[in-house]
């Protein structure tokens, strides 16, 4: 058997390993399903390395990919990094001066638009990009010649022996790409990952998917280090990916193909979650009180430890009302990892308890990216922890409380900027994460904070604010929230309400709803949301507490460049749009 030492060795080793695998990859097309096979995949991808050598693509030429999800992009990443090119994923989000910077920065030699729309964006900076030969864009639009042209002009110019060639001389310690940090300040930082970084990262968590795994589905960009480290290790366990139409339709397309896995952030989790305990309002009386026993048993649910008399009612519950749950969400979930910021362990409770076992992992695109991540063992998974270590690397806790890791996941380094590299990988090699945490009696890893958010008050008190945007963003009236009171006497907060679940409590009360930009300024609803802070202040000390807030009508959200690609605000951002009403709230 083949062992995969780089990225593109999970190719062949996929066709000795699942031969008859029908979908390698799975996306719809016309309201249809259509499968990709590990055949056709491995095909592909060989005519597009064709078609790239052709263009005069040589090995370290920087090969750029702006899209969404969608087979091409697996397949024009291997057939880059086959052939000894850089692969350099661009978010779909950023701004026309973000890609300048990046085009620029990387030297990018050929670059791959999706959709018309982001063509048009991108299209009037392309001349200032000297070191840019060719634009490709996915389909005919009649601009840029497309995938299908490249991938005929490989046909016509097969040239395996190159190829293979090529492969020989690229070792596990090469770059593979490079990823540009969406930074809060400052320009895009481009981290370079080696084959090693990724294929030690996937190996290490490839025993946690049962054997009866089979089925992936795939929403969170594959721009982004987390899903793209993923999809290598479906492809490494032989599971079938298929690949979400849009955030939008992830309910139906979690019924159509049921899959077995799937990543996610918490904020997905939330609105099931808040769905499913508005669905309970509408049963009738003795109904509604069994789905609410059912609902909160379910946020006591242990991983492990549970008592003889829990198990039992879990066991009542499932049949009664948990079994209804799955089989409107869909799935036959194994396990559902989520990532990029913290779950509220009574939630992580919840879902494990109802059918989607939730297993939480933490990292950076700098440690490629798993640092620590629940598994199946002993002591091995609890709500409210992201797991112990990554095998093969090690966790210190810094005496400022600073999570830092070494391993084989730490980045080679920040492209052309040694000294930025320096500043978060020290001398004996540790990585410095920005992170706080503490490692609990069993090993495991518990974040609790970001040093740079952390701020001292005017009477010198320190507020963390993401615990307290945590905790209150648990509340179904609050969709997301900001904390602020740096050198301030006091703690306030801009609050974006959640306007879906808003609307229907002011129908229940009577109140008129017109649109958010006058609802948010409805004095009824400004005394709802000081009776709902009151209540979650009572988690929080004195200096801690939210004393004043704004309830903000604007979309927070990765369109709008107010969230990251994980769905993490902005801070500074935040900060800076709202200059002039955050001033108002210390006045």
């Amino acid at each position: 058997m083949m062992e995969v030492k780089r990225i593109f060795d999970l190719v062949p080793y996929y066709l000795e390993n699942s031969p008859k695998q029908e979908a390698a990859f799975g996306y719809k097309k016309n309201g249809e399903w259509k499968k990709i096979s590990i055949q056709e995949y491995a095909t592909k991808i060989n005519n597009i390395s064709y078609g790239f050598l052709k263009l005069g693509i040589e090995k370290g030429d920087k090969i750029a990919i702006i899209s969404g999800n969608r087979p091409e992009w697996n397949i024009l990443d291997m057939a880059a990094m086959q052939i000894g090119a850089i692969s350099v994923p661009i978010y779909p989000t950023i701004s026309q001066d973000d890609y300048r910077y990046i085009f620029n920065h990387a030297e990018v030699k050929l670059v791959f638009i999706e959709g018309k729309e982001l063509r048009t964006k991108i299209e009037p900076i392309l001349p200032q990009i000297k070191s840019l030969q060719h634009v490709y864009t996915f389909i005919d639009q009649g601009v840029f010649p497309f995938f299908e042209q490249l991938e005929a002009l490989g046909k016509a110019n097969h040239n395996l022996e190159k190829v293979e060639g090529l492969k020989a001389g690229i070792n596990e310690n090469n770059m593979a790409t490079i990823i540009y940090t969406s930074g809060t300040t400052g320009n895009p930082k481009g981290v370079m990952l080696s084959h090693s970084n990724f294929v030690n990262n996937f190996k290490s968590v490839s025993h946690i998917p049962a054997e009866w795994c089979r089925t992936a589905l795939s929403f969170l960009p594959l721009c982004h280090v987390y899903e793209r480290m993923l999809v290598y290790l479906y492809q490494y366990r032989g599971i079938s990916v298929y690949y979400a139409e849009s955030i939008a339709t992830i309910a139906d397309n979690i019924k159509e193909i049921n899959p077995t896995i799937m990543t996610c952030v918490p904020r997905l989790l939330e609105k099931i979650y808040d769905k499913l305990y508005d669905a309970g309002k509408k049963q009738p009386f003795f109904k509604k009180k069994l789905y609410y026993w059912a609902f909160n048993l379910a946020k006591k649910y242990k991983i492990e430890g549970n008592t003889s008399l829990y198990n039992l009612q879990h066991r009542i519950a499932d049949k009664l009302i948990y079994s209804k749950w799955k089989d409107a969400i869909g799935g036959n979930f194994d396990l559902v990892v989520s990532g990029g910021s913290a779950i509220q362990p009574h939630m992580a409770s919840f879902f494990s308890a109802i059918g989607m076992p939730v297993f939480e992992g933490y990292g950076l695109t700098e440690s490629s990216p798993v640092i620590a991540v629940s598994d199946k063992g002993k002591n091995q998974r609890k709500a409210g922890t992201v797991g112990p270590p990554l095998k093969g690397v090690e966790i210190k806790i810094a005496e400022n409380n600073e999570i830092c890791c070494r391993g084989h996941n730490v980045m080679l380094g920040y492209y052309k900027e040694p000294e930025r590299t320096a500043e978060v990988i020290d001398k004996e090699g540790w990585l410095h994460t920005g992170d706080m945490g503490i490692i609990t009696p069993e090993g495991l890893l518990k974040i609790t904070g970001r040093i740079k958010s952390i701020f001292k008050t005017s009477f010198g008190k320190y507020i963390n604010p993401q615990k307290i945007e945590e905790k209150c963003c648990e509340s179904p009236f609050i969709e997301n929230m900001l904390v602020l009171g740096e050198n301030q006497k006091f703690a306030a907060a801009l609050i974006l309400p959640d306007f879906h679940f808003l609307q229907t409590y002011c129908k229940n009360h009577k109140i008129p709803y017109t649109t958010p930009s006058e609802i948010v300024d409805n004095k009824d609803i400004i005394d709802r949301y000081k009776r709902e802070l009151k209540k979650y202040n009572h988690n929080f000390g004195d200096w801690e507490q939210v004393k004043k807030f704004k309830l903000i009508a604007d979309e927070w959200s990765q369109q709008t460049g107010i969230l990251t690609p994980t769905l993490k605000l902005k801070r500074n951002l935040i900060q800076e749009m709202y200059k002039d009403v955050i001033e108002q709230l210390f006045l």
